[in-house]
């Protein structure tokens, strides 16, 4: 089921006769948007799954928010990362992890790609294994993107699928995951902290692993056999699709709000 939900207009002045005009919001207004719409499925009493990136950090401080003006309470949080870790503690949100509280009520998280099925690419800011062992977790799993993030096919924006990998011969990782794609034209690369910054030193995720980002120039075909192929491979950890995982998908854009849910 679909639902849309407008953005309001900007409204004239009073000594001005001219029309309504669409407000023009930049990419992080509009995840703010998605943000706070996403915060609405929260209540009190909650274990929440809190999420990374420049999305998710919207939802957690509307949550810490919301906590502090006694709006919610008895909220505990479990982070994705240490990014959301650090930010929660920042802002006075209680924390806990999967060990005390194995079942979560609503985890709220971006997305780096969504396609028609809600199906989700996820990684690209690094947290893939955590968010993953969360997000599956919990009892609903609340997206919120900007409509940039909404393709065809996963993959199909021509940006990264990650796959966190173990350091040890990590060459020999990469090379066996590209040939698995052979037939859609897959690239591995290496994720680094950049060529011009520090000599192209290995990205290490939380965990102490580093990650291949995968690019593909066709649809790679059925994710669930693509997923079972990646995570058959000895030095793969986990991969960022999340297929059929998502249940709410809040998508913001310059015509408003649309809310996806999976039934």
């Amino acid at each position: 089921m679909e639902t849309k939900i407008l953005v309001p207009s900007s409204s004239p002045s009073s000594s001005s006769s001219a029309p309504l005009s669409p407000v023009i919001l930049t990419q992080d207004e509009l995840k703010k948007i998605a943000a706070y719409k996403a915060v609405e499925y929260v209540e009190s009493n909650m274990v929440l799954g809190l999420g990374t990136g420049s999305t998710a950090k919207h939802a957690v401080a509307r949550i810490a928010e919301l906590l502090n003006q006694g709006k919610l309470h008895n909220i505990i949080g479990i982070p994705t990362s240490k990014i959301t870790y650090d930010q929660a503690v920042s802002l006075g949100i209680p924390l806990s992890d999967l060990d005390s509280h194995p079942i979560v009520d609503l985890a709220i998280d971006g997305a780096d790609e969504v396609d028609p099925f809600l199906n989700l690419v996820k990684g690209r800011g690094g947290s893939l294994l955590r968010e993953k062992m969360v997000e599956s977790s919990c009892r609903k799993f609340v997206v919120i993107v900007d409509e940039s993030k909404m393709v065809k096919h996963l993959g199909g924006s021509g940006l990264a699928m990650p796959v966190e990998v173990v350091p040890f011969c990590w060459k020999f990782t990469a090379m066996r995951l590209k040939a698995l794609f052979e037939d859609s034209g897959c690239v591995a690369k290496l994720r680094t902290l950049g060529e011009n910054e520090s000599g192209g030193v290995p990205y290490v995720t939380d965990n102490g692993n580093y990650i291949v980002d995968l690019y593909f120039k066709k649809d790679i075909g059925d994710l669930k056999v693509a997923s079972d192929e990646i995570l058959r491979l000895a030095g793969v950890v986990e991969h960022g699709m999340f297929i059929d995982m998502a249940t709410t998908v809040i998508v913001a854009g310059e015509l408003g709000v649309t809310v996806k849910d999976k039934f």
